[in-house]
């Protein structure tokens, strides 16, 4: 088979995820060439090391298209980007996709628009992978409280509802032109279809058993969280439910986080001194590096606000290390209850009650990470997310022909 890829990631989960995949079909003999516009992140595990070619599209810089978008989209410009210079480089993307002799497209999201405009363009069998539909919903009271506080008030004011509404209009119908669309779990699945009114197919994504799994190496006095250093992964409510254990026993909290948002970094750098809460923050840390924290860590705990899937669970039951993460979005898909980790709701004292208990001499954690080694390589490996994957794009190419 030959594939056509498109994304425009940053780094990040997605990004891996879909290394993961290009490794995979590669493996499988699968002819795979990579189409980018010059605004995707090829730094963060570069897909020319993975692929057969990997093709760079420049994205310009010009004044015509930037009026275009001011009055058109609104933002004009993304990071110095019209959004209508990106839409004709991924027209242009589509054109040679189309001329070539691909049997099928598969399509990641783009970091500006969340669907891409290669959708509209796109005349060949092709499959939209939408990890996450653009948020708009009421969780940002949750992350945002209404407080006198001003970094907080900053932050609300940077998703105006002019912005929100052009940026969820551009995504709405891009992801129309959608012939087939993926999603990373049932809860994503149930949100694009509350979101879109679209049918989505779950194409569950996996880790690199060869990359995190159990290590030799020694346990040491501290719990890990991995993620971006923004308000809606939760690290605050990390901190707060932290504070509530007993100084004496309380954990130090180490954060993997390889980019921020500064001022909320430096907000609750801060915030957890004052609590008394021991916050590492690592940054720029290489996937060997990670694995070994992993196994070191004595528990992962995770607590974005509604993630759609979450990487981080799965990767840490695949090193053996048990999983306490708050009860919603995709991660109630992957971590189970009382046997590869616990799934507690979003209350500061009951999780910490449960990180206490986690870390208590009499609870089974280590059985919990036996289990968890199992149920990861029973279904949740790079393997098994590149089996569902093929299925899904064999079915395309079927449904068109």
């Amino acid at each position: 088979m030959k594939i056509a890829v498109f994304h425009n990631l940053p780094s990040g989960g997605a990004k891996r995820a879909l290394y993961g995949y290009v490794e995979y079909l590669m493996k499988m003999n699968h002819q795979v060439d990579v189409f980018v516009p010059s605004t995707a992140n090829e730094e963060f595990l570069p897909l020319k090391d993975v692929a057969r070619n990997v093709n760079i599209f420049p994205v310009p810089k010009t004044l015509g298209n930037s009026i275009y978008s001011t009055i058109k989209y609104i933002p004009p410009q993304v990071k110095k980007i019209s959004l209508r210079d990106l839409e004709k480089t991924e027209e242009k993307i589509a054109r040679v996709i189309n001329n070539g002799t691909y049997d099928v497209v598969y399509s990641e999201q783009d970091q500006f628009t969340m669907a891409p405009f290669l959708l509209k363009y796109l005349k060949k069998p092709h499959a939209y992978y939408c990890q996450q539909p653009l948020r708009n919903d009421a969780v940002s009271e949750v992350i945002f409280p209404k407080k006198k506080n001003k970094l907080l008030g900053s932050l609300r004011g940077l998703g105006s509802k002019i912005v929100v509404k052009r940026g969820l209009g551009i995504d709405n119908t891009n992801s129309h032109y959608s012939k087939y669309t993926l999603c990373n779990s049932y809860f994503s699945r149930e949100s694009i279809l509350r979101m879109y009114g679209i049918n989505s197919h779950v194409s569950y994504l996996g880790v690199d058993t060869e990359m995190f799994k159990p290590l030799e190496v020694s346990e040491k006095k501290f719990i890990l969280s991995v993620g971006t250093f923004t308000p809606e992964k939760g690290h605050g409510f990390l901190v707060d439910s932290l504070a509530i254990i007993d100084p004496e026993i309380r954990p130090k909290l180490i954060v993997v986080s390889n980019s921020s948002y500064p001022p909320w970094k430096s907000y609750l750098e801060k915030h957890a001194e004052k609590l008394n809460v021991d916050m590492e923050i690592l940054s720029l840390i290489n996937d060997h590096e990670l694995a070994v924290l992993y196994n070191q860590a004595e528990l992962v705990v995770y607590s974005p606000y509604l993630e759609p899937f979450g990487l981080v669970p799965v990767e840490s039951m695949a090193c053996g290390t048990p999983v306490v993460a708050v009860k919603e979005g995709g991660v109630r898909e992957t971590v189970i209850h009382k046997k590869t980790g616990l799934l507690i709701d979003r209350d500061e004292e009951l999780f910490g009650e449960a990180i206490t208990k986690m870390l208590s001499k009499d609870y089974k954690r280590y059985d919990m990470g036996k289990k968890a080694v199992k149920t990861v390589a029973n279904y949740w490996t790079i393997e098994h997310a590149g089996e569902r994957l093929l299925g899904h794009l064999n079915r395309v190419i079927n449904m068109i022909g």
